[in-house]
C-alpha cells in the first residue's frame, strides 16, 4: 500500500489530506503537526456566548473553492453572508472617517456615481480615476502594485482609497507587491478589458457587492467548523499533533525523522512556510532551499474587545480602515458583531482591530487598539474580556520577483515524490490555499499510481 506523510496541519495540509483521503480512501496518510491543535491561523473562540476569529473571518465568495470544500463537507446549510450595510466600511485618513465608495471590486471602483459622491477624493482625483477609461493599456510585464494603480487611476486613488484596502492582505508595504503575484486579475482586467473600472463594472453584475452582504461567507460557527469538519472526515487518517519535522532524507523512499520517531513514505508534502521547508530542504536541493528562504513573511496579529454596547458611541458598517502613514499602528478595526450576526450576546459587541507588519508582546498590541480606539471615539469604555493573537511569520509578502523566487523554490518538486502546498506560493487567502491543495493532491496520487481523482469522486 503506497503511503504520503503530509507536513503541515493548517489549511493547506489539511485540504491535501482530505483530497487524497477521498480519492483514495485505502492511501495510508499520515499527517504531522507541530502544534497542538490543527487549523493553523483559523481559530475560533467561542466562549461565554461570544463567537470570534483570531485569524481569517471569512471567505470571498467570487473564489469558489472554499465554498465548493464547505459544500463537500455537508456544511452549507451553516453559511452566512455579512449584515447588509451601507457604507460597509469607512477608511480613517487622520482627521476624519469616511465611507468607502458604494460598488468596489476588490479595491476597484465600479461605481462612478458612487465615485463621485465620494468625499475620500478631490475634483480632480475624481476627474483623473474617470480618464482612466480613456487610458491605453499597458504591457503585461510585472510592475509595483503602487506603480500599476497609480498608472491606472492616479495617486489619489492609491493614497486614499486602494492603498488602505490593500494593505492588510500581505503586510509590509503594499506599494512594493508584485502586482502579477498578488492581484493578477487586475492586471488582466486591464489586459482584457482596456481598463480596470470597465473589467470592475462587468464583474459586479456577476459577483454583486459587499454592501449587500453578498461578497464575504463564513460559518454560523465561524471558520473553525471547518477544520472540525475536515478532522471528522479524517478520523481514519492517522494525525500526529505536537510533532516537529527534524530532517528529512530521500534514498528509494523518503524518511521523515520527527520529535516522535522516523517515518517512511513514498511521496511527502510539504504544506509548511516557506522558511521551514527551507530548512528541511537545504540538504537536499540548495537552489530551491535558497528561494524558500528569500520569499519574505510579516507578522500579523489582532485583538478582539468585547465591550457593552451600551458605552460605544455609534458605529457604522462592518469597520474602518486606517490610511497609512496616518499614526495609527492597527490597520483597521473590524465591529464584528455588527458585520456578523449572533457573535455577542445580548448588550454586548466585538471589536477587532489587526495589526500587519508590527512586532509586540500580546499586552503591547491591547494597549496600541485601545489608543487608536481613543483617538477614534476620544475615550474607551474598559473592555469586558480581551483575546490577543500573535503570528510572527503570519503572512508571506508577495513582493516584486515573488514569481521568479517561487518558480525557482518548485525546483525542488525534482526530488522523487516530494511536493509543496501554501500560502507562499499562489495565493494568501483561503480559498487560494484550498485550491492548491487539491491539486497537490491530484498529482501525488498520480506519482503513487492512483487514478487521478476526477471532479466526481472529488465531491
Amino acid at each position: 500500500m503506497a503511503s504520503v506523510v503530509v507536513v503541515g496541519g493548517g489549511a493547506a495540509g489539511l485540504s491535501v489530506a482530505y483530497y487524497l483521503h477521498q480519492a483514495a480512501p485505502h492511501l495510508r496518510i499520515t499527517l504531522l503537526e507541530a502544534d497542538a491543535r490543527l487549523g493553523g491561523k483559523i481559530t475560533t473562540v467561542a466562549e461565554n456566548g461570544f463567537l470570534l476569529e483570531g485569524g481569517p473571518d471569512a471567505v470571498v465568495r467570487y473564489k469558489p473553492w472554499a465554498l465548493e470544500l464547505v459544500h463537500q463537507l455537508g456544511l452549507q446549510s451553516e453559511v452566512v453572508g455579512t449584515l447588509p450595510a451601507h457604507p460597509s466600511a469607512l477608511i480613517h485618513d487622520g482627521y476624519r472617517a469616511l465611507p468607502i465608495p458604494a460598488g468596489l471590486q476588490m479595491v476597484i471602483p465600479s461605481d462612478l456615481g458612487a465615485l463621485a459622491k465620494s468625499p475620500l477624493l478631490s475634483p480632480l482625483g475624481k476627474v483623473r480615476a474617470a480618464l482612466e477609461l480613456l487610458i491605453p493599456k499597458g504591457t503585461a510585464e510585472d510592475e509595483p502594485f503602487g506603480a500599476f494603480i497609480e498608472r491606472r487611476l492616479g495617486r489619489q486613488v492609491w493614497e486614499r482609497l486602494v492603498a488602505p484596502l490593500s494593505g492588510g492582505i500581505y503586510g509590509g508595504d503594499p506599494y512594493e507587491l508584485s502586482t502579477l503575484a498578488a492581484f493578477p486579475q487586475l492586471k488582466a482586467l486591464e489586459q482584457q478589458c482596456g481598463s480596470l473600472i470597465r473589467g470592475a463594472m462587468r464583474q459586479r453584475k456577476e459577483r454583486g457587492s459587499r454592501e449587500k452582504g453578498q461578497l464575504f461567507a463564513s460559518l454560523k460557527g465561524g471558520l473553525g467548523s471547518l477544520v472540525e469538519a475536515l478532522r471528522v472526515r479524517l478520523s481514519e487518517v492517522e494525525i500526529q499533533l505536537n510533532t516537529t519535522v527534524e530532517a528529512l532524507e530521500r534514498t528509494n523512499e523518503w524518511r521523515i525523522h520527527t520529535t516522535q520517531g522516523t517515518l517512511k513514505a513514498d511521496a511527502l508534502v510539504l504544506a509548511t512556510p516557506a522558511g521551514v521547508s527551507g530548512r528541511l530542504l537545504e540538504p537536499l536541493h540548495p537552489e530551491a532551499a535558497a528561494a524558500l528562504r528569500q520569499i519574505p513573511y510579516g507578522a500579523s496579529s489582532t485583538v478582539t474587545f468585547a465591550f457593552a454596547r451600551e458605552k460605544l458611541p455609534p458605529r457604522v458598517g462592518h469597520g474602518m480602515l486606517m490610511a497609512a502613514q496616518r499614526g495609527f499602528s492597527v490597520r483597521g478595526f473590524t465591529w464584528t458583531d455588527q458585520k456578523w450576526q449572533g457573535r455577542a450576546p445580548e448588550g454586548y459587541s466585538l471589536v477587532r482591530a489587526y495589526f500587519s507588519g508590527l512586532e509586540a508582546s500580546q499586552t503591547e498590541l491591547a494597549q496600541l487598539a485601545l489608543r487608536d480606539l481613543a483617538r477614534l471615539w476620544g475615550q474607551v469604555p474598559q473592555p469586558v474580556h480581551t483575546w490577543v493573537f500573535h503570528w510572527s511569520e503570519g503572512l508571506p509578502r508577495y513582493t516584486l520577483g515573488h514569481q521568479e523566487r517561487v518558480s525557482r523554490a518548485l525546483r525542488a518538486e525534482a526530488l522523487p515524490g516530494l511536493f509543496l502546498a501554501g500560502a507562499a506560493y499562489h495565493g494568501v487567502g483561503l480559498p487560494e490555499v484550498i485550491r492548491m491543495g487539491q491539486a497537490v493532491a491530484e498529482r501525488v496520487l498520480v506519482y503513487v499510481g492512483k487514478p487521478a481523482a476526477t471532479e466526481a469522486a472529488l465531491i
